[in-house]
């Protein structure tokens, strides 16, 4: 009970705010744990020497404010406030007050997109020119609904062997607006969405905003827990579940082609739908690993697929694309009518040559090998440097590692952020991940696509050295 003794300020706040800030602190500092039972009214209003009513009032406000939660016939318990939005918006505003001069100041463990450094700009903008030569004021022109039909034929000849209607390809800008889109033209206020745990924060965003039931499932090294699946799926009926096929964001993880199968099977079985985030595919690091989506796999048009160009191109140009369901086909093209009518015809128009003159091809060849040296670099400073004080797994490709600090290091990724922050170092901490603040606590992400060969080992240790001192 000690933790709950308060001196009263002598103003004019009142009695319960007081009691209320001091637990709420007591909460805040984990000093009372998430679900931890409160002292009974009568109990707590004895040892602060006030009445009842007070304490009743102070209980009132905080399960108004989220700091607790009351269990009728048990009592009333703490609860850990969710911080994550106020965090979210520290985290973002870091980079919205850096200049990019500023940055450049930084270890930077926080990128998602392949570095600017290696885009051919000459290249490609050889490619913008003849674009421009050849379509002249066409090319500015808005272009039909499903995007630019050129790049579209691109996509299905290149990418997909001529195998898709092309009237199911429609042209978007960039993963986040698919997700947003598909979302719109699928989801309604309590319908039940599967993501994986730990996800994507930017879908995770954008299904909260349809105010979708989301349900969370566990990642394993090749993909979800499927027993916890098939346990929801006999409990609940589904309309979609978000998935990233390969070097999952944050894990890195990728699903085995049992799990994908099986998969498949339990989307025709229980009706629901599998929207697949085809996430830094081009980047396979490990000969093991063999590449094969979930559509490519899809007998009974079960997947709504995916692809961002931006994540390996170039953020700047924004394009991407998806593959309908003929079900879904004219409810999520409208959604993008209705979204932003037309993606950059000029862009679409270049990136379309692009492909079409074997450029893409070497590029992503280019990257592989730029790439997989900085992830052999990265994969071994964690090792050697870290030691035993974190655990990560080797996700075989993409750009990113997903770290776990161990439990006997007393401290969690939101304030290693702050403190790496201080020392010139960002990373993502993985409360961004989850749903649930809690969950991400010990976890952080490392990227390396930003990061300079030479400064890997130096934010590595800069990190090491926080971690040892607590």
């Amino acid at each position: 009970m000690e933790k709950y003794k308060l001196d009263f300020l002598k103003d004019e706040i009142p009695k319960y705010i007081q009691i209320s800030r001091h637990i709420k602190r007591l909460i805040d500092l984990n000093q009372i744990e998430d679900g931890e039972k409160l002292p009974s009214i009568r109990t707590l209003s004895k040892f602060l020497n006030v009445n009842n009513d007070t304490i009743i009032n102070v209980y009132k406000r905080l399960q108004a404010e989220g700091y607790a939660v009351l269990k009728l016939g048990s009592g009333t318990y703490a609860k850990k406030r969710e911080t994550n939005r106020n965090f979210k918006k520290d985290y973002s505003d870091t980079f919205k007050k850096l200049s990019a001069q500023q940055l450049k100041q930084y270890i930077d463990f926080t990128g998602e997109n392949a570095c600017s450094d290696f885009f051919p700009i000459n290249t490609f903008k050889n490619v913008i020119n003849e674009v421009l030569d050849r379509d002249g004021a066409e090319a500015l022109a808005y272009q039909e609904m499903l995007g630019y039909s050129g790049l579209r034929d691109s996509i299905n000849k290149y990418f997909w062997n001529e195998k898709l209607d092309v009237e199911n390809i429609l042209i978007v800008s960039g993963a986040q607006q698919g997700i947003d889109i598909v979302s719109k033209a699928m989801i309604n206020i309590n319908d039940n969405v599967i993501v994986e745990k730990p996800t994507y924060s930017g879908a995770l965003s954008v299904f909260k905003g349809r105010r979708a039931n989301i349900f969370e499932i566990d990642m394993e090294e090749d993909g979800i827990n499927l027993k916890e699946l098939r346990n929801i799926l006999k409990k609940n009926k589904i309309k979609c579940f978000y998935l990233m096929s390969y070097f999952q964001n944050p894990t890195g993880s990728s699903y085995s082609l049992d799990k994908k199968l099986q998969l498949l099977e339990m989307a025709e079985e229980f009706d629901f739908y599998i929207i697949e985030d085809d996430y830094l595919s081009e980047l396979i690091y490990d000969r093991n690993i063999d590449y094969k989506s979930f559509k490519s796999l899809d007998n009974n048009d079960r997947v709504i697929y995916i692809k961002s160009f931006s994540k390996i191109f170039l953020p700047g140009i924004r394009i991407g694309y998806l593959i309908c369901p003929d079900r879904f086909k004219e409810q999520i093209q409208s959604s993008k009518v209705d979204t932003d009518i037309s993606t950059s015809s000029l862009m679409q128009r270049a990136l379309q040559l692009y492909i079409e003159k074997g450029f893409w091809k070497e590029y992503i060849k280019d990257l592989n090998v730029i790439y997989k040296e900085k992830y052999e670099m990265m994969k071994g400073s964690l090792s050697s440097i870290l030691g035993d004080k974190v655990q990560f797994n080797c996700p075989g490709g993409g750009l990113n590692f997903y770290v776990k600090i161990e439990e006997h290091i007393n401290i969690d990724s939101i304030n290693l952020f702050y403190k790496c922050r201080e020392k010139e170092v960002l990373i993502t901490p993985g409360v961004l991940f989850y749903k649930s603040y809690k969950d991400g606590e010990k976890y952080f992400r490392l990227g390396f696509s930003k990061v300079k060969s030479d400064e890997i080992c130096k934010g590595i240790n800069i990190i090491n050295n926080i971690l040892k001192s607590e």
